[in-house]
């Protein structure tokens, strides 16, 4: 089994990227949640260049990729869970939680740390939200992402088929989260009891610090309930909320590739990151 995910990861995984962002772009088109401010042919050629950009890099620099990494460990006995006898589907759920908290984590350092903001700010920055938001990210941010994510991995030991269904949960969930999409409320409600609903990371994207200071899961709601940086809904609705960074507001520096490859070393961070957490309006002052 292991081996045929290895020899099949990048077909099993694309499979899955492409067909839950059919199903979701498919969804936005029929009933979308928010109108869209920027031409979706300009948005969507750059989120989607950057994909393509991060998926050629990813596979020249880590051609093992995640999954070769967690066989290795289970060859060389590395890890948490290669230590104990635990039943495969024990394992494997422990795995993708453990891992997603990791994720977790790492979305708040990246918030909290000045040089790592620079970086995540490209997937930020966006003036729009829509499924291809979930896939916008700095190639420096994506390599960096995998470098966290094997050591996660050495550390734990999870299991070959356990890591496949992380990064499949999290590629789809991603996409999901991101959408321009509403579900009805009671069931919005009861879902992200469990799982990051799209009106709940919708939050993030908020141009208001605080808000985008919480909400941080893309999977699993219970790690923001847990450490304190849940918010259930943003103050002037999800109509009124003003999406991406106060200071980048230009469509030509954040809706094309070249402007969001330069972006992180434009301007300076000075009091978007985690460390503040109030929100001032301008009527406010400094």
């Amino acid at each position: 089994m292991d081996s045929f995910i290895q020899s099949h990861e990048a077909t099993l995984r694309l499979g899955a990227f492409l067909s839950i962002f059919a199903a979701m772009a498919l969804w936005e088109l029929r009933a979308p949640r928010q109108v869209l401010a920027v031409s979706k042919v300009r948005r969507w050629s750059a989120n989607l260049g950057l994909v393509v950009l991060n998926t050629l890099l990813l596979r020249l620099l880590f051609p093992v990729a995640a999954v070769g990494l967690a066989a290795t460990a289970a060859t060389q006995g590395w890890g948490l869970l290669n230590q104990l006898a635990l039943p495969t589907g024990v394992e494997i759920l422990l795995a993708v939680i453990a891992l997603d908290l990791a994720i977790w984590a790492q979305h708040v350092f990246f918030h909290a740390v000045p040089a790592l903001w620079r970086l995540h700010r490209v997937h930020h920055a966006d003036l729009d939200y829509d499924l291809t938001t979930g896939a916008r990210f700095h190639p420096l941010e994506i390599l960096l992402s995998m470098l966290i994510k094997f050591a996660a991995i050495l550390v734990l030991g999870p299991a070959v088929v356990a890591v496949l269904l992380f990064e499949v949960i999290l590629n789809g969930m991603a996409l999901f989260n991101h959408g321009n999409v509403r579900l009805p409320e009671r069931l919005d409600r009861r879902l992200r009891q469990l799982l990051v609903t799209p009106d709940m990371h919708r939050v993030h994207h908020s141009v208001a610090a605080d808000e985008a200071n919480s909400n941080f899961g893309f999977n699993l709601s219970l790690w923001d309930r847990m450490f304190g940086t849940y918010r259930g809904q943003p103050r002037g609705g999800h109509q009124g909320m003003t999406l991406g960074i106060d200071d980048y507001r230009d469509p030509r520096q954040v809706s094309g590739l070249p402007g969001m490859l330069l972006l992180p070393f434009r301007g300076a961070v000075t009091d978007y990151a985690i460390n503040r957490r109030a929100w001032k309006t301008p009527e406010d002052g400094e």
